[in-house]
C-alpha cells in the first residue's frame, strides 16, 4: 500500500477510515468554519429556513464582518446586523466588531483559530490561507456553511496532490508572493484545478510564515481545493502560546503518490507582476516598462501582514508618493496597525502621503475604500486581477508584493525597488 499524502493524511484522521483515496468522497467533521458579512448572512438565513435553532458548536464558529467596515451604506449595515444578532442568538464568542474585526485570513490565525492538522471551511474563497499551517482549508458557499454550523460535517471528493519544490535560495525583494505568483505562471490558472498543492523544498523550510500565508492563499488562483506546507519548527514558533486548540503536525510519506511534481529552482528568481487580467499572466517585473500607475494598493489577506508593512515602509521613508498616485495601506489586523503605529510604521506611511486604512478587505474586491475610474491603472498585493475587480471595467490591476507596490508609488510607474 503506497503512503499518503499529507491532504490524504489529514481527511483520514477525521473519517472513519485511515485509507482515503484520491477521487473517493468522503464526510468529515469540520474544526472550524466561518463566514463574513458577504456569505454568513446567506448562510444564516438558509440554516434558519431549514429548521435548525442550535449550531453545533458556538467556539467553533467565526463571524468576521470585514468586507465591508466600517459599513459602507444602509445594506452592509444591516447584514452586519444579522450577524451581530446570531452570534448573540447562539453564545458565538467569535464574532469581531469593528475596532476589533481584521481581515480573516489573517485575523484567524493570528487569534490562534485556525491549526496544523484541522479542517478548516470558510465561505471564502481565500480559506485556502490555512494551509500555510498545515491545516485542511477550502472555501465553501454560504449554502454548504449552513450545514456546517447546523452539524459540524461535511463531504469532500479527496483531490489527488501537486507536489511543488523550490530549490535554490531567493533573492532580494522575493518572496512568497513571488512564488505563488511564478507556479500559477507556470501551471496556468486551471493548472491545479481541484488538486492539494502541497509546497515543500528547501526554500520552503526557510521560508517565514508571512510568506507562507502568501503562498498558500493564491493557491485557488490556480485552481486548487487546498494549497499545503507541512508544518515544522516555523510554524511551531507561529503558534505556541497562541493555539486555542490542541493540533496535531502531519506530513507526507515518503512514497506517497502524486498526480504530477515539478521542481524549480527560484535562485534567480526576480519580483514578478501579474498584469491584467489573469494572475497567470506573469512577467518578470523588469519587463514592465513605463507602465504608468494612479493606484497602489498595499494590504489585503495576501500581503497586509506587518512583515509586508516593513517592506513598504522601508522603501517608503524619507521618500514623497508621487503626486499622480494615490497609495493606500492596509494593515490587516488591529493589532498589525498598532504594532506598525508602535514601530513607527504608520508616520512614514504618512509623512510620504499615502492614506493608511482600518483593516478591511474594501478595495481588494471592489468594495469600497479605492475603487478605480475608468481608464485607471494600479498596482496591488492584493490576490485577483480580473475584469473590474477594484472597480470600472475598464481599470487595471497588476498584482506584485509589497516591495513592487511601494517603489511604483514613489515612481508613478511599476518599478523594481532596486532602482531607488
Amino acid at each position: 500500500m503506497p503512503g499518503k499524502t499529507l491532504a490524504e493524511k489529514i481527511l483520514s484522521s477525521h473519517t472513519k477510515s485511515d485509507n482515503v483515496k484520491p477521487g473517493q468522497i468522503v464526510e468529515v467533521s469540520v474544526d472550524f468554519c466561518f463566514g463574513n458579512d458577504i456569505t454568513a448572512p446567506l448562510a444564516i438565513k438558509t440554516l434558519k429556513e431549514a429548521g435548525f435553532n442550535k449550531v453545533f458548536d458556538p467556539y467553533r464558529i467565526a463571524l468576521i464582518p470585514d468586507h465591508f467596515t466600517p459599513n459602507k451604506d444602509i445594506a452592509t449595515a444591516m447584514q452586519v446586523k444579522v450577524m451581530r444578532d446570531f452570534a448573540k442568538e447562539q453564545g458565538i464568542p467569535y464574532f469581531f466588531e469593528l475596532g476589533r474585526v481584521g481581515i480573516e485570513h489573517a485575523l484567524l490565525p493570528e487569534e490562534g483559530l485556525v491549526l496544523p492538522g484541522e479542517i478548516v471551511v470558510g465561505a471564502d474563497s481565500h480559506t485556502c490561507t490555512y494551509g500555510a499551517l498545515g491545516a485542511f482549508a477550502t472555501g465553501v458557499g454560504s449554502t454548504d456553511l449552513a450545514a456546517i454550523m447546523a452539524t459540524g460535517k461535511t463531504w469532500f471528493k479527496v483531490p489527488a496532490s501537486i507536489k511543488i519544490v523550490f530549490k535554490g535560495k531567493l533573492g532580494p525583494w522575493v518572496g512568497g508572493k513571488d512564488l505563488i505568483l511564478y507556479t500559477i505562471g507556470k501551471i496556468g490558472v486551471e493548472g491545479a484545478r481541484y488538486k492539494a498543492l502541497e509546497f515543500c523544498g528547501q526554500v520552503i523550510e526557510n521560508l517565514p510564515m508571512a510568506d507562507r500565508f502568501s503562498l498558500c492563499n493564491m493557491a485557488v488562483e490556480a485552481g486548487a481545493k487546498v494549497g499545503l506546507i507541512a508544518p515544522d519548527r516555523i510554524t511551531e514558533e507561529y503558534i505556541k502560546g497562541i493555539a486555542k486548540r490542541p493540533y496535531k503536525f502531519y506530513a507526507s510519506d515518503p512514497d506517497a503518490e502524486y498526480e504530477e511534481v515539478y521542481e524549480w529552482d527560484v535562485s534567480s528568481l526576480e519580483p514578478l507582476v501579474a498584469f491584467p487580467h489573469l494572475p497567470e499572466n506573469v512577467h518578470p517585473v523588469s519587463e514592465a516598462r513605463d507602465i504608468a500607475i494612479d493606484q497602489v494598493v498595499i494590504g489585503s489577506c495576501t500581503n497586509g501582514r506587518i512583515e509586508d508593512l516593513r517592506i513598504a515602509a522601508k522603501i517608503l521613508k524619507g521618500r514623497k508618493v508621487h503626486p499622480r498616485v494615490r497609495c493606500l495601506i492596509f494593515p490587516a489586523t488591529p493589532r498589525i496597525y498598532q504594532q506598525a503605529l508602535e514601530e513607527g510604521l504608520i508616520k512614514i506611511f504618512v509623512d510620504a502621503e499615502a492614506v493608511v486604512s482600518p483593516p478591511t478587505c474594501g478595495p481588494c474586491l471592489g468594495g469600497h475604500m479605492g475603487i478605480l475610474a475608468k481608464g485607471e491603472r494600479a498596482i496591488a498585493t492584493t490576490n485577483r486581477n480580473f475584469v473590474g475587480r477594484m472597480g470600472h471595467p475598464e481599470s487595471e490591476v497588476f498584482l506584485s508584493n509589497a516591495a513592487v507596490a511601494a517603489a511604483s508609488a514613489v515612481t508613478g510607474y511599476i518599478t523594481h525597488p532596486e532602482v531607488l
